[in-house]
């Protein structure tokens, strides 16, 4: 049996301000980073043979930080695949080469788009167009906010990757981790699960708190409890 762990990236600076952040590429906030931390010790037990996380550094930041309190004697390293990053990155001592992790950044992970509401004060953008348009952006599964993408566009690269790269990899029988964004892996967690449009509606993921699957008899299965209930931003 292999086992995936989903991951939402600590909170952000953006997060504690209540913005709209979609791809803009801002940093864990100081509880952010002690999310991190505890979502590591929680971890520090499991061994992880392929990580991988979206191109944005609150993810990056999320996965090193919790891979750092691993009793793991295995190094996270992230893989660069392609330029001089690619060339000058080798590790050329054979038992260090093998003694990774590999960590793999890919923007198909990334945080739902959220368009020109990004940069925008959540709670200011519904006292302009009203709370039941700004709920509609942010929680409906085919309605996307002004030039940006809805959970259903998120889902179209999201799911696709996911099925190509890290469902083989757990039939493999390797366990994997992924950390990436509420709208990321809620798009995952839907496919998952198969969850209608008004389940997912409803799904909230907390910032830092690890989220377990088992993979056996060729399907996934929900290991921890219920998830608990976050702001979804």
């Amino acid at each position: 049996m292999s086992q995936l762990t989903l991951i939402r990236h600590g909170e952000s600076v953006w997060n504690l301000k209540n913005v709209f952040t979609g791809w803009v590429d801002v940093p864990l906030s100081h509880d952010g980073i002690k999310e991190a931390i505890k979502a590591g010790e929680e971890l520090a037990d499991k061994q992880f043979d392929v990580v991988y996380t979206s191109v944005q550094v609150r993810a990056i930041e999320t996965t090193m930080i919790a891979l750092a309190q691993s009793k793991s004697d295995k190094t996270p390293v992230i893989i660069h695949k392609e330029g001089k990053m690619k060339e000058w990155t080798g590790i050329y001592d054979e038992e260090m080469a093998q003694n990774i992790i590999p960590v793999h950044c890919e923007i198909d992970l990334n945080e739902r788009y959220y368009g020109e509401l990004q940069g925008k004060n959540k709670e200011k953008t519904a006292e302009e167009v009203g709370e039941e348009q700004v709920h509609k952006w942010r929680r409906s599964y085919d309605i996307p906010p002004p030039n940006g993408e809805c959970l259903k566009d998120t889902a179209a690269r999201t799911i696709p990757f996911f099925t190509k790269n890290i469902l083989p990899q757990l039939e493999a029988g390797k366990n994997i981790l992924v950390s990436a964004h509420g709208n990321s892996l809620r798009s995952i967690i839907m496919n998952i699960e198969d969850l209608s449009k008004e389940q997912v509606s409803n799904l909230e993921l907390p910032t830092g708190k690890p989220i377990y699957y088992n993979f056996k008899n060729g399907k996934l299965e929900k290991a921890n409890s219920e998830l608990n209930t976050a702001a979804n931003k």
